[in-house]
């Protein structure tokens, strides 16, 4: 009796989307084709708390996707099979055998005709939104020359600063100044290297937001040759020499032109993508069921 109980649930109607029932078992494979699709890069914990999270929103979603199949269907929009077929395969490489694949398939409750077509509706989905939105959004040069001139302050590189960081092992603070003092007196690195247990880096620094505060103070209240006092950080001590100062600079519009073409035509993209969507929605019959 409970496994035909939980047959009867899983083809329970939660939605109606024009004359197209969602059953239990739809939603069900879509939350496990997320937690498929997320497996690959977070924990199982971590995927727990994304599906939790997400949960409430991935009917609305199912919804959504059902209405642009629809439409996919309504316009006679078609996919090629090997492209679905390449993807299955695609997918396959990632596991290092066939039965890993399948086992993997059948955690998540899922079979391989399950996967195929989920694959075929995102392919169907995307041709159909790319023929009906991506395709007749255009940025003209006009509109791009306007946002640069715009936010024209938003195009300056930042201050960069050349620098050497030499890394002592060690964590006494004596033998740190020793070095420093040494190094100020103008012995090379590669003498120092000698008596000193030390590695070198060179980086290009900003002021904002890429090293630690207090690395950030040291390299910034240098000038160019000036080597800095020592910085404890952990259980090693950090030197640093300023090496050369790039003054900040007005990015010309040839040099970011292609990156604003890229946000104008995304933010069209979406904007257009709900205006769509929406009207899709407003021509349907769409029933939850409580």
């Amino acid at each position: 009796m409970l496994g035909i109980s939980s047959v009867y649930a899983q083809d329970r109607i939660i939605a109606v989307v024009n004359n197209e029932a969602i059953t239990q078992k739809e939603l069900d494979d879509f939350v496990n084709f997320t937690r498929l699709q997320l497996s690959r890069e977070y924990t199982q914990i971590e995927i727990e708390k994304r599906i939790a999270s997400l949960r409430k929103d991935l009917l609305e979603k199912l919804i959504e996707d059902k209405l642009i199949l629809q439409e996919a269907k309504a316009t006679n929009i078609k996919i090629d099979e090997n492209r679905v077929k390449a993807r299955i395969n695609e997918i396959k490489r990632r596991y290092p055998t066939e039965a890993d694949f399948q086992n993997d398939l059948a955690r998540q409750g899922l079979v391989q005709a399950d996967l195929e077509k989920r694959i075929r509706e995102q392919m169907l989905m995307f041709a159909t939104v790319e023929a009906n939105v991506q395709d007749k959004i255009t940025v003209r040069p006009e509109e791009v020359t306007d946002f640069y001139n715009k936010n024209i302050k938003e195009f300056m590189t930042q201050e960069e600063r050349e620098c050497d960081i030499i890394i002592l092992d060690t964590d006494k603070e004596e033998s740190a100044r020793e070095f420093e003092r040494l190094f100020r007196s103008g012995r090379s690195l590669e003498e120092l290297k000698e008596k000193f247990p030390l590695s070198v880096d060179r980086i290009a620094a900003r002021r904002e937001g890429q090293l630690r505060q207090d690395i950030t103070e040291k390299i910034c209240s240098l000038n160019p040759g000036e080597i800095s006092e020592p910085l404890k950080v952990n259980d090693k001590y950090y030197i640093f020499k300023l090496l050369e100062i790039t003054p900040p600079r007005q990015l010309a519009l040839s040099e970011v032109q292609g990156g604003i073409q890229v946000y104008l035509f995304d933010t069209k993209m979406q904007e257009q993508f709900a205006k769509w969507l929406e009207g899709l929605k407003k021509k349907a019959y769409i029933k939850v069921m409580e």
